[in-house]
């Protein structure tokens, strides 16, 4: 089964442009209660994910700092600790199993690396779930 079945599609995830600065991050994930969310360049290939704790090392490494000063920090300066591969679309769903340990989700790419949506961890368990209880129904 191709992963397509499982995605959310790019208009439905939050994602920032990599030219976003600090501040919209942070107002973006607040909003909408987000712990991490893709980012896009400006022709909306995938770049990575940003975390909230790419944002806090941040913080915390400007010292002393004033709010409004987020305004001039764009994304594109920003340490990320994480590195989320993302998955072609044209896996397979056994293949995302072992990124779905240790994301919420997995960024998805067509073939020349465009962001195009993400699985959530939430329908990769529903979907193995399911098949243990068809395979436990079919003994």
């Amino acid at each position: 089964m191709n992963i397509a079945f499982l995605l959310i599609p790019k208009h439905e995830v939050v994602t920032l442009n990599i030219d976003s600065t600090l501040r919209q991050a942070l107002e973006k994930m607040e909003y909408h209660r987000y712990s991490s969310v893709p980012l896009v360049d400006d022709d909306g290939k995938y770049v990575g994910i940003l975390t909230e704790g790419d944002l806090l090392w941040k913080l915390k490494s400007l010292g002393d700092y004033r709010f409004q000063d987020t305004e001039q920090i764009p994304l594109a300066e920003i340490d990320r600790y994480q590195d989320y591969q993302p998955i072609s679309i044209h896996d397979e769903i056994d293949n995302i199993l072992s990124r779905a340990i240790d994301q919420n989700f997995v960024p998805v790419v067509d073939d020349q690396g465009v962001f195009i949506g993400i699985v959530r961890r939430r329908e990769i368990l529903e979907f193995y779930a399911d098949r243990i209880f068809i395979k436990q129904d079919s003994n």
